[in-house]
């Protein structure tokens, strides 16, 4: 196909030369000096009727009313039919199209309409004969015209939908690419932060308080193997996750651990172990809420948690307060800072060089939410969430007060 493709122009090239020799050729037969020079300047024109078709049928159409004015028709006057159709198939601009057909058909008007001797008894019935004939090649030139721009259409439509669907695919790459990178931030940030302040609480009291050094390492050990859990969890995404059907077991292995709502008491707790003051309140029904939007709802408190930790530290007071109205969840983080003025320290710190903060604009932004946060009056720091929810009528109801 490729090689058909690269051949044409050798083909129309070809296709030319022949018509402009054959132009040359029937001028050749003529005779006299005076249709050998029309006629070879004729077919000299015709070699270049698909670059330029217009200046061509001008150039025929001035040398044709010159044989006319010094002779008869001959039969090299075929060449100003093929400028005409190169002039219908290959001009861009419409007036050219209908501006060839009306010359031609003066011409045949003028030559056989009377104006000169032809034929005697049947010059009228050839004029009217020759004319028709110009109608039909014009109207035949015209079909082609027509399908061949509608073909070109069709091409550049495809082309179009091809660039387009490439672009969708890379745009849906992107997206995809950003939304685990926000995960797996959120999964490391927070499970890191809370993990290294337990430790260094663990270490602390080993030999004074060997129970709470305990606990500070149970509590290392559950987020340890729950962010490991996430791992695992986004890791299938990446491998194809459920979409592979491979089986049940994979299917059953993907749900074993669905993060959700449910697990808002277990962060906070586990915020609480780290040495905050974390106080949950929650008003609204929180049922019918799709997974995503969940997701979205727990990682905001999260992310919000690990930046207190990493920047106020161990006894900050927090209070996360979410309402849950029909249409929207409302999330607000404020935390006292721990006595620390909240302009201690830029902005674009809090969140791992501003990740964390990026990342949840970035969830929320997605869902058509809205997000703030800035530094409160004083000491502390204060997040700002709205997320549009559609609730799903299947789901469980979970009322919270």
């Amino acid at each position: 196909m490729l090689r058909r493709v690269q051949a044409l122009p050798w083909i129309h090239t070809a296709y030319d030369i022949a018509i402009s020799l054959f132009v040359a050729w029937t001028a050749w037969t003529s005779g006299t000096d005076e249709d050998l020079f029309i006629g070879w300047a004729m077919a000299l024109a015709l070699v270049f009727r698909r670059r330029r078709p217009m200046t061509v049928m001008v150039a025929v159409s001035v040398l044709a009313l010159v044989q006319y004015v010094l002779s008869s028709p001959a039969p090299y006057d075929v060449a100003l039919f093929v400028a005409m159709l190169s002039v219908v198939t290959h001009a861009r601009l419409m007036w050219h199209v209908y501006t060839a057909g009306a010359v031609v058909l003066l011409g045949v008007v003028v030559a056989f309409g009377g104006f000169l001797p032809f034929g005697e008894q049947d010059g009228d019935d050839f004029g009217f004969t020759l004319a028709g004939a110009c109608a039909a090649l014009w109207l035949t030139a015209m079909v082609l015209r027509t399908r061949r721009l509608y073909v070109a259409t069709l091409e550049d439509r495809a082309a179009t939908a091809e660039r387009e669907r490439e672009h969708l695919v890379q745009l849906a790459a992107a997206e995809e690419r950003a939304e685990i990178a926000r995960e797996l931030h959120d999964v490391v940030a927070h499970s890191l932060a809370v993990m290294i302040l337990q430790a260094d609480g663990a270490g602390y009291v080993l030999k004074s308080d060997p129970d709470r050094a305990g606990t500070a390492l149970k509590a290392i050990g559950d987020t340890g193997r729950d962010a490991l859990e996430d791992m695992h969890r986004i890791v299938r995404v990446l491998r194809g996750g459920r979409a592979s059907g491979q089986g049940d077991a994979p299917d059953a292995d993907a749900d074993r651990r669905r993060v959700s709502l449910d697990d808002l008491e277990t962060v906070a707790e586990r915020a609480r172990a780290a040495g905050l003051r974390v106080t949950l309140e929650i008003e609204g029904d929180r049922g019918g809420l799709s997974t995503a939007d969940e997701l979205t709802v727990l990682r905001v408190v999260q992310e919000s948690l690990t930046n207190v930790l990493r920047h106020a530290g161990p006894g900050a007071e927090v209070t996360i307060s979410l309402r849950f109205d029909e249409d929207v969840v409302v999330i607000g983080v404020v935390d006292d800072g721990a006595g620390k003025l909240a302009g201690s320290r830029p902005a674009a710190d809090r969140g791992t060089g501003g990740n964390g903060l990026v990342g949840m604009r970035e969830r929320l932004e997605v869902s058509g939410g809205s997000f703030t946060a800035g530094p409160r009056l004083g000491a502390g720091w204060q997040v700002d969430a709205k997320l549009p929810v559609s609730r799903q009528a299947d789901k469980p109801v979970r009322t919270t007060g």
